[in-house]
């Protein structure tokens, strides 16, 4: 490990213990400087020390964003163990990740420790030489939207080196959760650049609303999902946000319509396409507009290319491998993304998962792109598009979509199918449209395309 990254964990303390009485967290309305912060990881890591628990050592954090949690995580990685952030304990997640010690942050500072025996088995490799480096490490589970779940393996003074390029001192709600790379990359780009971090109780567009009017939130990095929610709830015309300056979504194409409404309720806040990979972390880009798909991916050590329409990357910040699969890297250390994607000039427009593209009798659909014209139709609040198996066509187009207010779904389906059949080539329309509800998304928003629940 070069001296630059050994030394990346103390500047990124050194930096938080900077902080002084600035607000470094924030919530249930209660504001935490950075200098409590400090103590806190200080108490913390004393506690760790206490509980026998030595560098290495894998250790998974129970819980959403909280002052609790937040220092526990800067704890661990002071500490130089390897952290596994989890919203549900799965015993083959822990078991995978050989996590010895689950630790639940209370709402009252207190932690609940319980101690797990490791499996017999010879410890994984990529641990091994992780210790080995004597660095921090994360263990994130991949939450793609379809397949089994992999564990990715992060050096996270690797992650930790990046933040030296400063930004400012910005205050921004952390949306995506502690588990997803978008949460940990927001997390530690605020306490890198002495931000505040600003938490909510739920992720429901009211709650969010609240928070940005209540705390002057400058940031909302989230996903399409959420912001056609805002659009359809229209919370934020009960709320000042006028502080509001960046939104920043990722994690899944965006519908153009969701855009261009966004674009209209928004028009003085500046929208920002983000891109990033559980694998890889999350790259620079910069949107070609407010009101543009376009973007341009690279730059400060990123590398891309496109090959037979795949976005390829190679990352800095690319992971040491999964913990329970082959590497995905090509000999010259090229992941293939699976995104497919249209290129113009330095631009790149992503198009869609080359797993979700539905293929009907050879032609190629890509979800969201029916799912931007399904959201058009009056009373349609959200759409989630899959394929549906066709002994002739081999699969056709199927769609479930949740409403603004209940309606028979007789009139929905025959609107849906209109519109789209005047939007779309027929091979995209949906032949079939159900009702659905929101467990067609993740606990981050994001569709879950092999998840679809038909309600009626």
């Amino acid at each position: 490990m070069t001296d630059s990254k050994s030394n990346a964990v103390s500047w990124f303390l050194d930096r938080v213990g900077a902080g002084g009485e600035h607000p470094a967290l924030i919530w249930r309305d209660t504001v935490h400087t950075y200098d409590e912060l400090t103590e806190a990881i200080d108490s913390g890591r004393a506690r760790l020390r206490d509980l026998g628990l030595v560098a290495g050592d894998c250790v998974a954090i129970h819980g959403e964003y909280s002052f609790a949690t937040c220092s526990l995580l800067l704890a661990l990685v002071a500490n130089n163990n390897i952290v596994v952030p989890l919203e549900d304990l799965d015993d083959r997640e822990l078991c995978t990740a050989e996590v010895t010690t689950v630790v639940t942050p209370g709402d009252d500072g207190d932690w609940t420790v319980e101690q797990r025996e490791v499996p017999a088995s010879a410890p994984n490799p990529l641990l091994v030489a992780l210790r080995e480096r004597g660095a921090p490490g994360l263990v994130l589970f991949t939450s793609g939207s379809t397949g089994e779940k992999k564990a990715v393996l992060h050096d996270l003074s690797v992650l930790l080196d990046k933040y030296r390029r400063l930004g400012r001192p910005l205050r921004s709600l952390v949306f995506l959760s502690m588990s997803h790379i978008g949460g940990v990359n927001t997390l530690l780009y605020l306490l890198a650049n002495k931000g505040t971090v600003v938490t909510c109780g739920d992720r429901s567009p009211r709650t969010v609303c609240a928070a940005i009017d209540r705390h002057r939130i400058e940031v909302l990095p989230t996903s399409p999902t959420f912001l056609n929610m805002l659009l359809v709830d229209r919370s934020y015309e009960a709320f000042d946000l006028t502080s509001l300056e960046l939104v920043t979504y990722g994690t899944e194409p965006m519908p153009p319509a969701t855009l261009r409404a966004m674009r209209a309720a928004f028009p003085d806040v500046v929208l920002k396409q983000t891109y990033g990979l559980t694998e890889l972390g999350i790259l620079p880009t910069r949107s070609e507009g407010s009101d543009s798909l376009w973007m341009k991916l690279g730059g400060q050590g990123w590398e891309t290319k496109v090959v037979d329409g795949t976005l390829r990357l190679r990352a800095p910040t690319a992971m040491l491998g999964y913990l329970n699969a082959p590497s995905p890297f090509d000999e010259d250390g090229w992941y293939d993304t699976e995104d497919e994607v249209v290129v113009s000039g330095d631009d790149v427009q992503i198009l869609g998962r080359r797993s979700e593209i539905i293929n009907v009798g050879g032609e190629k659909v890509y979800p969201a792109e029916v799912e931007s014209v399904v959201i058009e139709v009056d009373n349609v609040a959200h759409a989630t598009v899959r394929a549906h198996p066709n002994p002739l066509m081999g699969n056709v187009v199927a769609v479930t979509v949740g409403l603004v207010e209940l309606e028979d779904m007789a009139s929905v389906r025959q609107r849906i199918k209109s519109h789209c059949a005047r939007t779309l080539p027929r091979f995209k329309v949906p032949v079939l449209v159900e009702l659905g509800d929101l467990e067609t998304v993740s606990t981050s928003l994001k569709k879950l395309r092999g998840k679809q629940r038909r309600t009626v």
